[in-house]
């Protein structure tokens, strides 16, 4: 019955619907703070991705694009209104000082990211490529873990989801993790058959995938 009352307020009222959409978590400090990290990361994100080498190869199979199934819902319920549209509260508190703590792990974990991707330099793609003149490359970040920007996204979106402390964020954090470590796995059999597995497999008996110190394969 709420659903169907929120839905039919917009309907009849757009300022309902601009409400709706800046609604929930993004507009209560400190869980604010968490919104305006995202928001700064994703756009700084985008306008770099026009910093990147060219494309010599896709991953074009089904299987190659299985990730984007469970980061797309994740996504959905990670967004702040999601919570508000079916009318669920908070089943974590953690206060103003646990937000902000849990806000810092976001930041960094965002900027474990970007140490990443400048380090990665040219040879960065969202998508599962192979670039000109492709490498393994084993520093910086890239000596810590395998996939440095998805440990640094999988640890920035648990911290957020546990921080808004609802049961749709937490799932919606999980199932963007899950998305992501998928990602890796499948990134890794790319790479192995593009770089050669002499020049890859060697790299991963070195340095964990996702987790630093952690032991691996």
């Amino acid at each position: 019955m709420q659903l169907r009352n929120i839905v039919s307020d917009m309907w009849h009222d757009p300022g309902q619907f601009l409400a709706f959409v800046w609604s929930g978590w993004t507009t209560t400090w400190p869980t604010e703070l968490l919104g305006l990290i995202w928001i700064a990361w994703l756009i700084s994100w985008v306008v770099a991705s026009f910093w990147s080498g060219r494309t010599e190869k896709h991953a074009m199979s089904w299987q190659a694009r299985a990730y984007s199934i469970p980061i797309f819902a994740g996504g959905i319920l990670f967004t702040p209104w999601i919570a508000h549209l079916v009318g669920e509260k908070q089943v974590l508190h953690f206060g103003s000082g646990g937000t902000y703590v849990l806000a810092g792990l976001t930041l960094g974990g965002i900027s474990f990211t970007w140490w990443a991707r400048i380090h990665l330099g040219r040879f960065w793609s969202n998508a599962i490529t192979r670039k000109e003149g492709h490498r393994v490359i084993d520093t910086g970040p890239y000596g810590l873990v395998r996939h440095p920007i998805y440990t640094g996204l999988i640890g920035a979106i648990l911290a957020t989801g546990i921080a808004v402390g609802t049961v749709t964020a937490i799932l919606g954090a999980v199932l963007i993790s899950l998305g992501m470590a998928l990602k890796a796995r499948i990134e890794e059999s790319f790479l192995t058959e593009e770089l050669g597995a002499e020049a890859y497999e060697p790299y991963c008996r070195r340095v964990p995938m996702l987790v630093p110190f952690l032991p691996h394969r």
